[in-house]
């Protein structure tokens, strides 16, 4: 079962990837993926002026659910990561806030992505960024090696979430922290009930609750955990802010 849930991940984003890229005309009107969402997912939930400079197929390609980049608090000179970077929108945005002297890396298990994301890369003459093949699981960089890691509603899609938290723990830096934008279920909310209102590659139903979240960091050695809801993707179900600190 755990095999054919990532799998289905990976179909569904190799596709989703795909069809940005599709310029047939049965394509020019289509949405980019079976997972639109409306307003609570994908490229409008970033500012128009940040997304302006970007390739098309950047901001076409964006699933997620809130705009992490906005929230991380980057400063000139650090090194970023993205967990499941997709087309490469917060990567991309990333590069440009750390400047010349920082680096973003983006890391994502789906090869039709990450050619996506390293063609927006040289769309946008970003030199310092870097796009790694692998699962968020098990990311391919040393230790203690990053300042700050991003994801945006990637951690949901996970089947082995304990091993993320402790994977985001090691690269990260001594103080080095997170910004993540996750669905998160309210506390209520059962696993069951998480599954009846969305599918696991729709990023509902694999969703941990808020409480699940911060037992979690904690268990794995973040300090100053928080989850803040931001808008309703399903019924108690809904877009958060994750921030947590590296003891």
């Amino acid at each position: 079962m755990t095999d054919d849930l990532v799998a289905q991940v990976r179909s569904t984003y190799a596709r989703a990837a795909l069809a940005v890229t599709d310029v047939s005309p049965a394509a020019c009107c289509s949405t980019p993926t079976a997972l639109d969402g409306g307003e609570q997912f994908g490229g409008s939930l970033y500012d128009a002026a940040d997304v302006a400079a970007l390739p098309d197929t950047a901001y076409l390609a964006s699933l997620g659910c809130g705009n992490p980049t906005a929230v991380a608090d980057l400063l000139p000179g650090e090194t970023v990561l993205d967990l499941g970077s997709g087309g490469g929108i917060d990567v991309l945005l990333s590069a440009r806030r750390v400047g010349p002297t920082g680096f973003a890396y983006g890391v994502d298990m789906t090869p039709e992505m990450l050619a996506l994301a390293r063609s927006n890369a040289t769309k946008a003459g970003a030199t310092n960024v870097e796009f790694l093949e692998g699962r968020i699981e098990a990311v391919p960089l040393p230790d203690a090696s990053i300042d700050v890691i991003i994801s945006n509603c990637v951690i949901n899609l996970s089947v082995d979430k304990p091993a993320v938290l402790a994977e985001m723990y090691r690269l990260l830096v001594p103080g080095g922290r997170l910004g993540v934008s996750d669905v998160v279920a309210e506390d209520h909310v059962t696993s069951g009930e998480r599954a009846e209102r969305g599918s696991f590659v729709g990023c509902v139903a694999g969703a941990l609750s808020r409480s699940e979240y911060l037992e979690g960091l904690a268990a794995a050695g973040f300090a100053d955990a928080t989850v803040a809801f931001t808008h309703e993707v399903a019924p108690g179900m809904h877009g958060a802010i994750v921030r947590a600190t590296k003891a």
